[in-house]
């Protein structure tokens, strides 16, 4: 089959679901892969035919968007898909009305609502009506947690052909269970997060400062890109913070589990979440997490077992959890980490998703042949 995908990120898409598009190859299946160009579309390039489609990731320019649209019906035309994957919301909305209007086949994945939806308002319900528009010819709409799904499904979109996906599930092999480092008397929290308010940066600056004046001993590391539009706002406090020694920035990184490896705790502060993939790295890693105790995040982990919930938005809720799993011993939290690595190899192995996406990938091929 030729399978075109539609998307927003090379980099997400080759951390997340490059055994994804490995098995599609191996299947014998062309793959072409929509995406706006960035520095990493290079590291598709032995998995895929990537095609550069320009848009703005985040802007809601009308008029830009309508490019987008067209952009991708014109990509339906040229290539002539079988399947079209869709994932992340402009794809999911302009790509998927793209292909509900030239009639292929095609597959959403809503990784999560996004900032527009969860904030309400006029914006939210021209979203959602443009969901209702763009899905209601969908082979099937997955969705990373039962919240997004019951949402939707309350405002009439994707009410009969939805399926939970474990997120995106986790590489078990090229995140194995590391040894937890010795801690020295330096617990190190780190925390993996898009520099933007909504995943929980300026909680997570806080309690690193309010626990730093309780315990000099402790380390906060932070790894994640600036968002551009925010850069100005969280960056001077950031480099503050550096100079003091309360927390240390490391900025965008591409292999994340070195520095896990060296943690002892890991911290996901975040307002909504589709699935953490931060979560499950660190649980595949065998490291006990604080996480929001939100949708995408309690999915991913034990509460008590392998991790604590904390109240999202509450820099009290976050300094608490992080005194109650420094009021466990150091073996404690070690076993901490390895019922969290027990638990996605139960529940989140990427072969789940892999074999998901096979199945519908037959079923449209059998129905091609039966017409």
């Amino acid at each position: 089959m030729k399978i075109l995908i539609l998307t927003n990120y090379a980099n997400g898409l080759y951390l997340f679901r490059k055994e994804l598009l490995q098995a599609f190859a191996e299947d014998g299946h062309k793959v072409y892969v929509s995406l706006p160009p960035d520095e990493n579309m290079d590291k598709l390039k032995d998995l895929c035919r990537v095609i550069k489609t320009p848009f703005d990731r985040r802007g809601m320019n009308p008029f830009q968007d309508f490019k987008l649209f067209l952009a991708y019906l014109k990509l339906l035309r040229k290539k002539k898909p079988d399947v079209v994957l869709t994932y992340t919301i402009k794809p999911n909305l302009y790509g998927a009305l793209a292909c509900r209007i030239k009639k292929v086949p095609y597959l959403c994945n809503v990784t999560g609502l996004g900032t527009a939806i969860e904030n309400g308002g006029l914006l939210s319900r021209l979203l959602l009506r443009f969901y209702r528009i763009s899905m209601k010819d969908a082979q099937r709409i997955f969705f990373q947690n039962k919240r997004n799904r019951d949402f939707m499904n309350k405002n009439g979109i994707a009410v009969e052909k939805n399926a939970l996906l474990p997120g995106s599930g986790v590489n078990l092999v090229e995140h194995p269970l590391r040894d937890y480092p010795p801690e020295y008397g330096q617990v190190q929290f780190l925390a993996v997060i898009r520099i933007m308010k909504d995943k929980g940066i300026e909680e997570y600056l806080e309690a690193a400062q309010i626990m730093k004046k309780k315990d000099k001993s402790l380390q906060f590391v932070l790894v994640g890109e600036y968002e551009e539009e925010t850069r100005n706002l969280y960056e001077p406090q950031i480099m503050s913070l550096t100079k003091r020694k309360i927390i240390k920035y490391l900025g965008h990184i591409d292999n994340v589990e070195e520095v896990m490896a060296k943690s002892h705790v890991i911290v996901h502060p975040s307002y909504h979440e589709g699935l953490s993939n931060v979560l499950l790295e660190a649980a595949a890693c065998g490291r006990p997490v604080l996480a929001s105790d939100i949708s995408g995040c309690v999915e991913t982990f034990l509460d008590g077992e392998s991790g604590f919930a904390f109240e999202s938005k509450s820099v009290e809720a976050l300094v608490h959890a992080m005194e109650k799993i420094l009021a466990l011993s150091c073996e404690e939290r070690r076993q901490m980490g390895i019922a969290g690595r027990a638990w996605v190899e139960k529940n989140f192995d990427r072969n789940i998703i892999i074999q998901t996406y096979e199945d519908e990938l037959k079923k449209i091929k059998g129905e091609k042949s039966e017409n």
